[in-house]
């Protein structure tokens, strides 16, 4: 049975495209069904191109985090996703949403967890100093990056590394890893 994802983008969609290129590539029994953001993020054109719905649940609209929650969750269960995806999603989700789609909900951090947890990861690690970094999958749970971690691996600052060099390397382990979960999962799940 093939599985039904959504995804939730944040800004230009790069991590989004390499999935809706990919699944189909790499024979993962999944389909993207649809793809929402809290703004009107560059990135939702990846799915409009290709004929998949968009919704935007803007948290300015609301006048708590938590009627946020309701309407996001609203919007994510009405296309009955088996998991949703947090692709460069840069909004914390509230409780009410990690409850209720808990565990089926995955995230890409451009880290080796739990190192550098966080909305600033690339940054914090050039600031550290260190040798390398890293990429990481994992389930969402309702701390701060601290969720079950599915895969990740690690990745070496080089020379003259800013902070947009290194994350666009991170990117590409990060797709990578996420659809080597995903192959994973929704074969099992499949079964």
């Amino acid at each position: 049975m093939r599985q039904r994802l959504v995804v939730l983008i944040s800004g230009s969609g790069t991590n989004l495209l390499s999935l809706l290129e990919n699944l189909p590539q790499m024979d993962i029994p999944a389909d993207v069904v649809a793809v929402g953001s809290e703004t009107h993020a560059p990135g939702l054109r990846y799915a409009t191109e290709r004929s998949l719905p968009t919704f935007v649940v803007p948290l300015s609209e609301f006048s708590s985090r938590e009627e946020w929650g309701v309407a996001l969750g609203d919007a994510l269960d009405s296309y009955s996703p088996d998991l949703v995806i947090l692709s460069g999603f840069m909004k914390l989700l509230p409780a009410s949403v990690v409850s209720r789609f808990a565990p089926r909900i995955l995230n890409t951090h451009p880290a080796y967890l739990p190192e550098f947890p966080g909305a600033h990861a690339v940054r914090d690690a050039l600031e550290a100093g260190v040798s390398q970094t890293g990429a990481s999958v994992i389930v969402v749970d309702e701390g701060i990056d601290t969720g079950e971690i599915l895969a990740q691996e690690r990745v070496h600052l080089e020379p003259g590394d800013d902070e947009s060099a290194l994350h666009d390397r991170i990117k590409v382990v990060e797709r990578r890893l996420l659809l080597q979960v995903l192959a994973k999962l929704c074969s099992e799940k499949g079964n």
